[in-house]
C-alpha cells in the first residue's frame, strides 16, 4: 500500500514545501534535515519514511501513556467512583493507604503495549492520509482547506489505532477500576475473555472512538495550525533559522497548547469508556445515562494536566525521533505561487 502511494506523494503540496523552494530559489539556505540531498536518512513519502513515522509514534505514545499511569489511574477511579475517591490527591492517597506505591503502577503493562500499537497507527497513518488527500484536493485546495484536511487525515488515522488499541485498554480499565479483578495483564486478559469472550476487549470499541477520534482531530489540526501562528507571530526568526533544539521547543509549546482542547472535547467519551468496562453488561447509552451529563464530566481537572503534559510530550518526542534518525520535517506548509498569482491578479494580495 505504502509503494504504491510512494508515486502519489511525489506530487503532494505536503511532498516538502522546502523541496519546492529549493527549486525556485536555490540561494536560500535550509536545515540539513529539510532537505534528502543533504543528509536525510529518507526520502519524504518513501516506505521507509512511513515506517519510521510509525516507529517515532510507538516511541512517542508507548513512553509517555506508560509515565502517566498513577495519574490515569487517580484520574479513572474519579471518573467511576467519585463517591470513594473524591479529587486528585485525596485519590492519590487513598490509593497509596490501600494498595502501598506498587498499586499506582497497576495497569502499565496493557498500557504500554495498548499505546504503543495506537501510536504506531495513529501517527503513520496520519502522514500517509494526509498527503494522499492532499494530493486528491490538489496543491491549492490543500493550502485553502489545510485545516480540514488535517482533520480528515488525523480521523481517518485514528480509526484504525483504535481498533489496535481496545483491546488492552479494556483490559488496562478493568485493572485499575475494579479492585481484587486482577492485577497484572496475564491474569485479567484469560479471565475477560473467559467470562465475556472477545467481545470483553472490543465492547468499548466505539466509545473509544467517540473519545480519540475528536481528540487526534484536535491534536492533530491544533497541533499544526497552532505550530504554523507561533512561527508567524511568536518566533523571532524563520524556522529554517532556528537550530533544532529551538524548533523542538515550538514543538513542545504547540502540543501543550493542543493538549489543553484535547481533554475538553474527548472528556465526556473518556468517562463513559471507565465506566463501561468496569461494568460488565452495561451498553454505553446505558452508562451515560446513568451517570448524566454532570458526572460525564468527573475527573476533568486531573485529565486537563494529563493529556496537556501528555500531548506536548509526545509532539516533542516525536519531532526529536525524526530529527534524531535524520528524517525529513517539511516546515508549515506555505502559499504555493500559482495562487499567490491569482490572488494578485484579483487584488486580493
Amino acid at each position: 500500500m505504502f509503494q504504491s502511494a510512494y508515486d502519489i506523494v511525489k506530487n503532494s503540496n505536503y511532498r516538502s514545501p522546502i523541496l519546492r523552494a529549493h527549486c525556485e530559489a536555490p540561494t536560500r539556505k535550509f536545515a540539513a534535515a529539510a532537505t534528502p540531498d543533504l543528509g536525510d536518512s529518507c526520502e519524504f513519502g518513501s516506505t521507509k519514511y512511513f515506517l519510521l513515522c510509525s516507529f517515532g509514534g510507538v516511541v512517542s505514545c508507548g513512553i509517555t501513556h506508560t509515565g502517566i499511569v498513577p495519574l490515569d489511574l487517580v484520574k479513572c477511579r474519579l471518573q467511576v467512583d467519585a463517591d470513594k475517591y473524591k479529587n486528585l490527591f485525596n485519590g492519590f492517597r487513598v490509593t497509596v493507604a490501600e494498595e502501598g506505591y506498587r498499586g499506582l503502577a497497576k495497569g502499565w503493562a496493557p498500557t504500554f503495549y495498548g499505546y504503543s500499537m495506537q501510536g504506531a497507527c495513529k501517527f503513520g497513518f496520519y502522514e500517509f492520509f494526509k498527503v494522499i488527500y492532499s494530493n486528491l484536493i490538489g496543491e491549492e485546495n490543500a493550502f485553502l482547506w489545510r485545516t480540514t484536511l488535517y482533520l480528515a487525515a488525523s480521523a481517518s488515522a485514528e480509526f484504525f489505532a483504535d481498533i489496535a488499541l481496545s483491546p488492552m485498554e479494556a483490559i488496562k480499565v478493568k485493572i485499575q477500576t475494579a479492585p481484587g479483578y486482577a492485577n497484572t495483564l496475564r491474569q485479567c486478559a484469560p479471565k475477560m475473555m473467559a467470562e465475556e469472550g472477545i467481545n470483553a476487549f472490543y465492547k468499548g470499541l466505539v466509545p473509544l472512538w467517540c473519545r480519540q477520534i475528536p481528540y487526534t482531530m484536535m491534536k492533530f489540526a491544533c497541533f499544526e495550525r497552532t505550530l504554523e501562528l507561533l512561527y508567524k507571530y511568536v518566533v523571532p526568526k524563520p524556522r529554517d533559522q532556528c537550530t533544532k533544539g529551538e524548533q523542538l521547543l515550538v514543538t513542545f509549546a504547540a502540543g501543550y497548547i493542543a493538549g489543553v482542547f484535547c481533554a475538553i472535547v474527548s472528556h465526556p467519551a473518556d468517562t463513559v469508556v471507565s465506566k463501561l468496562n468496569k461494568e460488565k453488561g452495561a451498553s454505553a447509552i446505558e452508562v451515560a445515562k446513568k451517570m448524566g451529563f454532570g458526572g460525564m464530566w468527573q475527573g476533568l481537572g486531573p485529565r486537563i494536566i494529563m493529556i496537556g503534559t501528555l500531548t506536548a510530550a509526545q509532539w516533542f518526542i516525536y519531532d526529536f525521533v525524526k530529527v534524531a534518525l535524520r528524517m525529513p520535517r517539511p516546515p508549515p506548509p506555505e502559499m504555493p505561487e500559482s495562487l499567490k498569482k491569482k490572488l494578485a491578479a484579483q487584488g486580493q494580495l
